[in-house]
């Protein structure tokens, strides 16, 4: 195989990522707080020496996640917090903290808030958040203040990572942290509200189309390509 062949097919492995990555974000377009993600595409170049062209392999291989503001949903549940801004809630899961931008809130058998996984949400201090089973009037100030019946029971903690290289998505609306976790600095959350996916759909069907319209380019190149190379081993056996 010569070297186009090879630099095309480096390009088609790339596009196949992008096109599962597309599909991902269009199957997740109603889903809360999910945030969308792209594929980037790196360059590299090698000097084949003086007499021919120098080597160009593009590669696919890394994911950047979109951290536009999705818009926001009344819901009046209260429960439900959306957060204005930056910042990610931090969850208690098995296997270590996790932030997300999923809102979506209720009293466990313990009374402390959790996730539709049963994940705990933690307050600023990285504790579990308790409401009293018995609060008729539960109310969430805009820093995150939780208070029941008037009386305050803790801080909603926003977090971020120190360095938005060392976030990456583990599952779903959930993304780890290799780095240092910082709280928000005022941080802003509503009650009664949620955060809609970012993803557009009309874009991402858009681009949808367009990389697959890319990838049957690659794969009429190829074919073509291999027919050339039939012909040339044809005509020298002949």
């Amino acid at each position: 195989m010569d070297n186009s062949s090879y630099t095309m097919l480096t390009r088609m492995s790339g596009l196949r990522r992008e096109l599962q990555v597309v599909a991902h974000n269009i199957a997740n377009a109603a889903t809360t707080g999910f945030r969308k993600e792209g594929v980037v595409f790196s360059e590299f170049v090698v000097g084949l020496g003086r007499e021919e062209p120098s080597l160009s392999m593009a590669l696919g291989n890394t994911r950047q996640t979109a951290q536009l503001q999705g818009a926001l949903s009344q819901t009046n549940a209260r429960f439900d917090f959306a957060i204005e801004g930056d910042g990610f809630f931090q969850l208690e899961t098995p296997q270590g903290p996790r932030l997300t931008r999923a809102g979506i809130f209720t009293p466990n058998a313990a009374g402390e808030l959790v996730n539709p996984d049963g994940h705990r949400l933690l307050d600023l201090g990285g504790a579990p958040i308790f409401v009293p089973p018995d609060a008729r009037d539960v109310s969430l100030a805009r820093d995150g203040t939780l208070s029941a019946d008037g009386v305050p029971l803790g801080q909603v903690g926003l977090f971020q990572p120190a360095d938005p290289v060392t976030m990456s998505r583990a599952a779903g609306t959930l993304f780890q942290v290799e780095g240092e976790i910082i709280p928000v600095d005022a941080p802003q959350i509503l009650q009664g509200f949620l955060e809609e996916s970012n993803v557009d759909p009309m874009i991402e069907l858009s681009r949808m189309i367009e990389v697959q319209r890319a990838y049957e380019r690659g794969q009429r190149l190829l074919e073509r390509e291999d027919e050339r190379i039939k012909g040339v081993i044809q005509a020298l056996g002949r």
